[in-house]
């Protein structure tokens, strides 16, 4: 799993409903590990399982405690209301005004597959809320006007553009060996 890499805007994973986690194995354990550094090396302060390729409901957060690892995790309750700028590493250099619960109650597993319940608030919750939204195919673009998609379509369209590229490479190196 250490051959894990950042999925972009395009790639299909990306809009796909998570699976739920089943059984917590040293694979998971491994994917979190692979992910925490994936999500470092590229300055993030959070990361969902389909950012990296895998279609596990599976998230991390960096906290001031330290990382926070969630399995299967949901949001139980929500609590007024708060409106920031976000980015995201799967839409490089495009960021979204996004209203958010200023307050939630969360529960998941931990990597050990002990049940955890917590609040969170501000900017936590806020990320918190993000990487749970890529579990369910959703993205920051997604909360966007019309006016600012109309200003980012070229953005996205090269990112995506990218994307594809990367895809037709990769199937391309498939083909020739299979043959």
């Amino acid at each position: 799993m250490d051959n894990l890499k950042l999925h972009k805007y395009g790639d299909p994973i990306l809009r796909k409903q998570a699976e739920l986690v089943k059984k917590i194995n040293p694979e998971e354990k491994e994917l979190l590990s692979n992910m925490a550094k994936i999500m470092y090396k590229n300055e993030g302060i959070g990361l969902a399982a389909p950012q990296v390729g895998i279609n596990k409901r599976i998230i991390i957060v960096h906290t001031d405690n330290g990382l926070l690892k969630l399995i299967n995790p949901q949001i139980l309750e929500k609590e007024g209301e708060d409106s920031l700028s976000e980015g995201c590493l799967s839409l490089p250099e495009i960021f979204v005004q996004v209203n958010r619960a200023k307050r939630i109650k969360v529960e998941g597993l931990n990597e050990e597959g002990k049940l955890i319940k917590l609040r969170a608030e501000d900017f936590l919750a806020r990320v918190i809320q993000h990487e749970i939204d890529h579990l369910n195919g959703v993205l920051i673009i997604d909360y966007a006007t019309e006016t600012r998609k109309e200003k980012i379509r070229g953005n996205l369209e090269k990112i995506a553009n990218h994307t594809k590229m990367i895809f037709e490479v990769k199937n391309r190196r498939k083909a020739k060996m299979v043959l």
